[in-house]
């Protein structure tokens, strides 16, 4: 399962359960209802965090990837001038 999904599913209940808490508490409406939004906006927090982690996460592999390519090819090119070279005195 995409690690994504199981995060946003996680949060999403936690959200829910937390909402859920809050509505069956006895309190004053308005008390309930700014509740309802803290917790909305700390779920939503939390997800750009989540959501920010997850991109930096991949951004960094992405880049550590890219190096990895660019070394691969500097090491075939280096590879290729070799063995012209060798083929270039091979045949003197």
């Amino acid at each position: 399962m995409d690690t994504g999904k199981v995060v946003l599913g996680a949060l999403a209940g936690l959200a829910t359960g937390a909402i859920l808490g809050i509505l069956f508490a006895p309190d004053k409406g308005t008390n309930t209802r700014k509740k309802i939004a803290d917790k909305g906006r700390d779920a939503s927090d939390s997800l750009v965090d989540k959501y920010n982690e997850v991109i930096n996460s991949l951004s960094s592999k992405l880049e550590k990837a890219k190096n990895e390519g660019l070394n691969y090819f500097e090491d075939g090119e280096e590879l290729v001038k070799n063995a012209k070279s060798n083929i270039s005195n091979h045949l003197k």
